[in-house]
Order: C-alpha cells, then sequence, then structure tokens
C-alpha cells in the first residue's frame, strides 16, 4: 500500500490496477474506490483491516467507472460489507446487465490493445447493489471535501474526484501514471504520466476534453487507476504536458468517429476496421495444422513399410522363446 496525501491510500491489485481507501473526514469512516479485478475482494478485505481495524467497513464504493478492472470485486464486497455502490448515471445500463460498453478496439496498436482481443465483454450484473450517484449534488458521496468530476472519453460515466483543500486527484482512466499502452510498463510500474486505456477510448475529443479538465485543476498529489502515486510540483506540469500535447492514435475504429452513447447504453457506433490477427492466427493454425498432417502422414507410410530383414532367423526364433 502506497500513501498518495494524507487520509488516502492506494492499494495495487496484481501489479495492474489500483484501488483507494479514502478516509471521509469522520473518524473511523471511510470510502472504497474501485474493486479492481475479479478475485480480489479477500486482498482488499485484508489490506481494510490492516489499514483501519478488523472487521472495519466502508460506507459506501465509488465507482469510477465499469470496466471489469475496476468493477470486478464490487458485488462479492458490497455482500460482505452490506453497503451500496455508487456510479455515474450513464454508468447504469453497463452495471445491471441492459447493455455493453462500446467494443474495444485491438487495431490501435500496443501490446494492451493486443492483449483486449482476450477480455471478456460481458460484466458482473450488481442488480440493486448499485444507486445512480446524484448528479445535482457536487460534493462526492459521504466525502467531506471532496467533489466528483464527469471525464467521459473512456466510458460514458467514468468520474474523477478531487480535494481542493491540498489538490489531491484520483484520476481513474482518464489518464496514467504509468505508460498503459504496454503491459510491461505497466507491471514494472514506472511512473509516467500518459495516454490511458487506449484499446477502450470510444471517444477521442472527449478523452483529450477530459485530461485538460483534470489538468486545470492543477494536482499536487495523483493516483490513476494504473500506476503509482505521483506528487510534486512536477505532477501539475506532467499532466499539462499530456493535455497540451494529447496523443491521439494514428488509426483505429473511434479516431475519425466516435460511438455515441446515451442514458440506455450504445446509440451508434462506427465500422470496426479489419483486424487481421484473426487472420494471420488463422493462416499460421491452418499451417500448423497441415504440417502435422503431412508429418503424420509420412509417419504412417514409414510404419507400414517392412523393415529389412538382416538377423539371422534362429534370433527371432530364441526372442520368441525367451518372450514366452
Amino acid at each position: 500500500m502506497d500513501t498518495l496525501a494524507a487520509g488516502v491510500t492506494q492499494l495495487r491489485i496484481q501489479r495492474f490496477v489500483n484501488v483507494y481507501f479514502v478516509e471521509t473526514g469522520t473518524p473511523g469512516e471511510w470510502v472504497l474506490i474501485d474493486t479492481g479485478l475479479p478475485g480480489s475482494a479477500k486482498t482488499i478485505i485484508a489490506a481494510a483491516n490492516k489499514l483501519f481495524y478488523p472487521g472495519t467497513r466502508p460506507e459506501a464504493i465509488l465507482l469510477t467507472h465499469g470496466h471489469l478492472d475496476h468493477l470486478g470485486s464490487a458485488r462479492q464486497l458490497a455482500d460482505h460489507w452490506q453497503v451500496p455502490v455508487i456510479a455515474h448515471p450513464l454508468e447504469m445500463p453497463y452495471l445491471t446487465g441492459q447493455a455493453l460498453y462500446p467494443p474495444r478496439d485491438p487495431t490501435v496498436g500496443g501490446s494492451l490493445a493486443f492483449m483486449s482481443r482476450f477480455f471478456p465483454a460481458q460484466l458482473p450484473n450488481l442488480g440493486k447493489r448499485v444507486q445512480a450517484l446524484n448528479t445535482d449534488e457536487p460534493a462526492a458521496p459521504y466525502l467531506m471535501n471532496w467533489r466528483w468530476l464527469h471525464v467521459p472519453g473512456h466510458a460514458p460515466g467514468q468520474l474523477a474526484f478531487f480535494r481542493e483543500a491540498d489538490r489531491v486527484l484520483i484520476g481513474a482512466d482518464a489518464f496514467a501514471t504509468c505508460h498503459h499502452d504496454s503491459v510491461p510498463a505497466v507491471l514494472l510500474s514506472r511512473p509516467k504520466i500518459s495516454r490511458a486505456g487506449t484499446p477502450f477510448n470510444y471517444d477521442w475529443a472527449a478523452s483529450r476534453q477530459s485530461v485538460q479538465t483534470l489538468a486545470a485543476l492543477e494536482p499536487q498529489a495523483i493516483g490513476c487507476g494504473h500506476g503509482p502515486v505521483i506528487t510534486g510540483p512536477t505532477a501539475a506540469a506532467d499532466l499539462h504536458q499530456l493535455a497540451d500535447n494529447y496523443p491521439v492514435p494514428a488509426h483505429g475504429r473511434y479516431v475519425h468517429e466516435p460511438a455515441h452513447t446515451d442514458a440506455n447504453g450504445v446509440a451508434h457506433l462506427p465500422p470496426a476496421p479489419k483486424d487481421k490477427l484473426p487472420m494471420q492466427a488463422a493462416v499460421l493454425g491452418a499451417s500448423i495444422l497441415a504440417a502435422g498432417a503431412a508429418w503424420l502422414l509420412i509417419g504412417g507410410r514409414r510404419r507400414g513399410r517392412k523393415p529389412a530383414t538382416t538377423q539371422p532367423k534362429q534370433q527371432y526364433a530364441s526372442r520368441a522363446t525367451f518372450s514366452s
């Protein structure tokens, strides 16, 4: 666990995604922001018991958005602690099984995009456990002196959280504090403010605007969904650098036309570009099968040939006598 700021602790889940324990401002009370990958509940509960006291539970679980690496353990934790899960209203269709997010785009390049082909699209259904954030109230639920910000582009109802007093930002996947396009870089956790979630960003103009919105906050301590804590005077400067030079991919499904979403889910999708990998994999697979078939055929023919007899007949007779 790492300290982001007073009363804010980051926990890394499987070296890949972060969750945050945030004290509310009332002694002994706290909320959990995000829930990591599926199967992370025991790790999160153990960390909470160590950080606060045995048997502790949060006031609520706040989701920055509903992608699987942030939603993964929400249902299990909510059932264990008997607390609500709160998310932006635009996330509700995806969290309750009514809709699927815009399809990922594996054609934008990078190892994360390559791996995204194998991520499941279906999400756990939170059912009645999830509640919609009151968007008429700018204050973050249960958190004194914190406010939420709507930062779409990566997910329709993505939220960031900001504490003005000491300029602490939890930026979700609006950006990352590591080179998020590279899975090895994420696992190595080298600090670098970078573009986040490339194969999942469905609206690149909105993604850029969200980074610009967060950069304008001039944060002094930053924690995101992926990457280590970054603090100090360079945090705001590096975030401004990303906002001013936001790198949109050269190609991809959503580069020239975004997906459109509404309160019911996805309303419009641009055409999917041709993904060459499945065809390449099919060609490779066919080649392997053909090579295997040829090997079996040649091997079968060799086994079908009668071996040349060079040994005296009595040796066969002696073997037969020995084997009996």
